[in-house]
């Protein structure tokens, strides 16, 4: 491997300022802070930056919910990322805004260069427009039928089943996502990047080596079916930044989010001696640029973004690296088991190095979904890390701290093993280079297993009661340590908090990859106190009931609680046990779809919506509601009621209503903060 020094200039996406950071997100960090680690062992400049993506309608949304102004939700969830981020060892050089001065400048730059050349085109549009809410709907929050396959509940840019991208106008049965209602069409003037500029640009950048191979396929696709104009623009009301020559008019969230990269840059170079932002943009540099993203945002990054930096100037990234999504046991990350865990709530349980292990066994080069299976995480931490890794270090610095005063012996003892510890770095330093952990980590856990077997061969338990072996005992375990040192170096990146208590152990200053293959002859450590401890079943249970509990708190301050002025007194039927009505599983609903039941005077069949799962229940409230009424809206039911077979079909489940009957008959709808699949209690 070339080891010349290098100048490489990293990114992780932007989170969303509009919510905690969860497991799924720390993939990406995790990734990308590994390699990032990994560069700066080996001796290259390496700067990895970040930022909240801090503007559009959601958080507009969520403030004014809040009663709160936007910038005091970002500010707020800005601590809460950063404190997240800190405690999983993720070591940003720094972490910014985009609701930043340099964030402006460089969207006006950008906007106003592409524009000067010709690359900005303006017309009217019709657009959706929510006349509840008196507000036009941005493409997320328009919900319905993808047009290419049918999928029901997409959103409106692009579907999450089949990956079509297409306009809100051509989604089919469209709802608003803020209120529910049927979004009216009006006319407004927009402005548009023109992508098909670049189009012999884009086709040579995406198949010269900058994509992996998997994206590069999936680009062919908008190639073929011809790249569209991208709509930058969006009306007030809105939170972000005015477009400079159009009053009224805000820069669409994802023209300046990916600009937050370069923002966050400078906003270092400001405060950093001798380090300058154009050096690293300048269309002719000589240095590195990389962006790590997940595969659901490909098309900004890959077209979008190469596109408008080559438009304004500046250079364009050496590569884009993808992942995939995480699930858990096998599934989707799921609320109601408590398989959507937020960074928090993992922090209250167990150690974040465990996750980062975890990740990196499984991650790869390419584009493919990684499983958090909780019982192979739980055996694998306890027995990689505790118990062949950790496991080294705790059976021999016992006896060189007793009998030897923390001193090693002057020489290696097994020359031949320590030169094949340390001959396999460049191995495993090609598989950290090529993000391919998971081979770096089987290579390192099997150099670990030797080093067990070496201690286990040598017995230094046995050895320390003979007498007249000091010497050889010094030896065995001062070669043990040296193992253990080696070992912990090659898993520095992964394992940075640990690699720095080892390092305090060993007394030596923080490791990079080119010492490792000098031995520690004659050098004092100090007392070993544990470096890491087991996982415990009972850890796991807490941390899934405590997550079942954040979505239960959640569902309890989002969910309005319906009152009983208007309900008719009947008498109070059989009485039932608190237990009995603890086992009602009472889930939020979007009505996807209501129809009428034919044969049926009191029935509509409901097409319910909970969080992914849907679910078909027949509901007797024909009297009060008309198909056209309901869709879209959010509903409150019983969602573990044993399915019922009914002449018409079968009915998976009840929607709660109250009312006399006939025409004053309400289903329970809840607040529209509520979002599909949340528990009511």
């Amino acid at each position: 491997m070339n080891n010349k020094p290098r100048k490489i200039l990293v990114t992780s996406a932007l989170p969303y300022a509009n919510g905690p950071i969860h497991i799924g997100h720390l993939v990406e960090y995790i990734q990308t802070d590994i390699w990032v680690r990994f560069q700066k062992m080996r001796g290259h400049q390496c700067i990895y930056v970040c930022a909240d993506d801090a503007h559009g309608t959601p958080i507009m949304l969520r403030a004014r919910q809040e009663g709160i102004e936007p910038e005091q939700l970002i500010a707020r969830v800005a601590k809460e990322h950063r404190a997240d981020f800190a405690a999983f060892q993720v070591g940003f050089d720094n972490y910014h805004s985009t609701h930043s001065a340099e964030n402006q400048w460089f969207s006006n730059t950008i906007y106003e260069r592409n524009r000067d050349a010709g690359h900005i085109a303006k017309r009217t549009i019709t657009q959706a427009y929510d006349p509840v809410e008196q507000m036009f709907l941005p493409d997320r929050f328009i919900k319905g039928t993808c047009p290419k396959c049918g999928a029901e509940d997409q959103y409106g840019d692009n579907c999450e089943v089949c990956g079509a991208s297409y306009s809100p106008a051509e989604l089919k049965n469209p709802v608003s996502a803020i209120s529910g209602a049927t979004p009216e069409q009006r006319e407004s003037d927009h402005y548009f990047f023109k992508l098909a500029d670049f189009e012999n640009l884009l086709r040579t950048w995406t198949r010269g080596g900058h994509l992996q191979a998997e994206v590069a396929n999936k680009l062919d696709e908008w190639f073929e079916t011809g790249l569209q104009e991208w709509d930058i623009s969006r009306d007030a009301p809105y939170f972000g930044f005015e477009i400079p020559d159009h009053p009224g008019k805000y820069f669409y969230v994802w023209l300046d989010a990916p600009i937050g990269y370069m923002a966050s840059f400078k906003h270092l170079c400001d405060n950093t001696e001798g380090l300058e932002f154009d050096h690293f943009w300048a269309p002719d540099s000589d240095t590195e640029l990389y962006h790590f993203i997940g595969k659901d945002i490909i098309y900004f990054h890959t077209l979008f973004w190469p596109a408008m930096l080559h438009g304004a100037g500046y250079r364009t990234p050496n590569a884009i690296f993808t992942h995939g999504f995480l699930t858990v046991d096998g599934a989707k990350m799921s609320k109601s088991r408590g398989t959507f865990i937020k960074a928090r709530t993992y922090l209250d349980h167990l150690n974040p190095e465990y996750l980062r292990y975890y990740f990196a066994a499984k991650l790869g080069s390419g584009v493919d979904d990684i499983d958090l299976n909780l019982e192979d995480f739980t055996q694998r931490v306890n027995s990689d890390l505790v118990g062949k890794v950790v496991n080294i270090a705790s059976r021999c610095a016992g006896f060189i701290s007793k009998r030897f005063e923390g001193k090693l012996s002057e020489a290696i003892l097994e020359q031949a093993l320590f030169d094949d510890f340390a001959k396999a770095g460049e191995k495993i330093a090609d598989h950290y280079e090529k993000r391919e952990f998971s081979r770096a980590v089987r290579e390192i856990m099997a150099l670990a297993d030797r080093a067990n077997q070496y201690i286990d061969e040598m017995k230094p338990w046995v050895v320390a009661k003979q007498a007249g072996e000091e010497q050889t005992l010094q030896a065995i375990c001062s070669m043990g340590i040296n193992l253990f040192r080696v070992l912990i170096g090659y898993l520095r990146p992964i394992l940075p908090a640990t690699a720095d208590a080892a390092e305090k152990f060993l007394q030596i200053t923080p490791l990079t990859w080119d010492v490792l293959a000098t031995p520690l002859k004659g050098h004092t450590i100090g007392k070993f106190k544990p470096l890491m401890t087991r996982v415990e079943p009972k850890q796991i249970e807490s941390m899934l009931e405590h997550s079942k509990e954040d979505l239960t708190a959640q569902s309890a301050a989002e969910t309005k609680p319906a009152t009983d002025s208007a309900l008719a007194k009947e008498p109070i039927g059989e009485t039932i046990q608190f237990d009995d009505f603890a086992k009602l599983d009472l889930r939020i609903a979007r009505i996807v779809k209501a129809e009428h039941v034919d044969g049926a005077d009191k029935l509509l069949q409901l097409t319910l919506d909970l969080d992914g799962e849907t679910r078909n229940v027949f509901a007797g409230i024909k009297s009060a509601y008309a198909p056209e009424d309901l869709q879209g809206k959010l509903t409150v039911m019983v969602a573990n009621l044993a399915p019922r077979k009914m002449r018409f079909g079968v009915s998976e489940g009840m929607v709660l209503a109250a009312g006399p009957g006939g025409k004053d008959l309400f289903i329970l709808n809840p607040d529209q903060g509520a979002q599909p699949g949340m528990r009511v209690k």
